[in-house]
């Protein structure tokens, strides 16, 4: 079977856009650059804090980038980072158009 993509909704409580800046640059290559596997990804203020989409190759390309980018930074401490874990929902995508 080939990969299929996968998503990652993340919501932080009470996060903000300063907060997400702080992450972002400690967990992604670049500005405006994506993690390697990672093919989309979109953020903004949602009711109560910060919401972040992110879609992945495939679920093996998230969890490469969950466990050996993301959790370590993020367990490291980010400074002016979010300060607790998000809420997550995965999703098993069917379709993802251009």
């Amino acid at each position: 079977m080939d990969a299929a993509p996968y998503g990652i909704v993340h919501f932080f409580p009470g996060g903000t856009k300063e907060q997400y800046e702080a992450s972002i640059a400690a967990v992604h290559p670049g500005e405006g650059l994506l993690p390697e596997g990672q093919t989309f990804h979109a953020a903004g203020p949602s009711d109560g804090g910060w919401t972040i989409m992110a879609i992945h190759e495939s679920k093996a390309s998230w969890e490469k980038f969950r466990d050996n980018i993301l959790m370590p930074r993020m367990q490291a401490g980010i400074d002016g980072g979010f300060t607790s874990p998000p809420e997550e929902t995965a999703v098993d995508l069917y379709k993802v158009m251009p």
